[in-house]
């Protein structure tokens, strides 16, 4: 029996798109950018757990007598003011975000361990190999619909009146990009590795039957 398929070939090779794209997508903060082009906008870009701004002013000070500018952490304790506009900065549709796509991540990190194990350890003869790429193809799939809820709920909301200033200015960036790219491919992976324990199972049903076969054959010559 060969130890991969092609579609456990390929579904490695799309597993390490997905890694890097969610990991990236996660990190970086340039899920909602503003137009370069604008000198006088007050949001330079934001991701899931930083913001960059220009000049935007306390939204709950009606003198906007304090500007926050530069790059912050969402939960930075050390800014005077910041921590009292978390709520502004964090609104319910941003925390699922976060939440989905944290998900997301965690199921890609759990995959990669599966994974290496998948590619360098295990063969088709060991009990648990297609145990190993199902839980793959399973994990990947929660991890899939998790990051496609995440983005969905972002470009739902994101971009949207009422939330970050010059929003008309403002344009989803590439790392709202690289999350889409990552939510995909997470659910490509999925299907390659269920595909691929389909097709272990069929070859192990198939040696099975001709070993049967051989076995009844020993006897009857016997």
């Amino acid at each position: 029996m060969r130890k991969r398929s092609l579609a456990g070939n390929c579904g490695i090779i799309v597993f390490l798109i997905a890694l890097v794209t969610v990991a990236l997508a996660f990190g970086t903060p340039s899920w909602l950018v503003s137009d370069y082009r604008i000198r006088g906008a007050k949001l330079d870009r934001l991701g899931l757990w930083s913001h960059c701004f220009r000049s935007l002013a306390d939204p709950l000070d009606q003198y906007q007598r304090r500007f926050f500018v530069g790059c912050r952490w969402v939960y930075d304790p050390f800014t005077t003011g910041y921590d009292k506009i978390r709520g502004y900065l964090l609104p319910g549709f941003m925390i699922a975000t976060q939440l989905f796509f944290t998900l997301c991540l965690i199921g890609v990190m759990v995959s990669t361990v599966l994974v290496i194990i998948f590619f360098l350890c295990c063969g088709p003869t060991q009990n648990r190999f297609v145990m190993i790429i199902k839980s793959i193809g399973y994990i990947m799939l929660a991890a899939g619909l998790s990051g496609g809820l995440a983005v969905i709920i972002f470009a739902c909301f994101g971009n949207t009146d009422g939330w970050m200033p010059d929003h008309a200015n403002n344009y989803f960036g590439w790392s709202f990009a690289l999350g889409v790219v990552g939510s995909v491919a997470c659910l490509v992976t999925a299907a390659l590795f269920l595909t691929e324990a389909n097709i272990q199972m069929k070859k192990r049903k198939r040696l099975k039957e001709s070993q049967a076969r051989f076995e009844l054959e020993t006897e009857t010559k016997a």
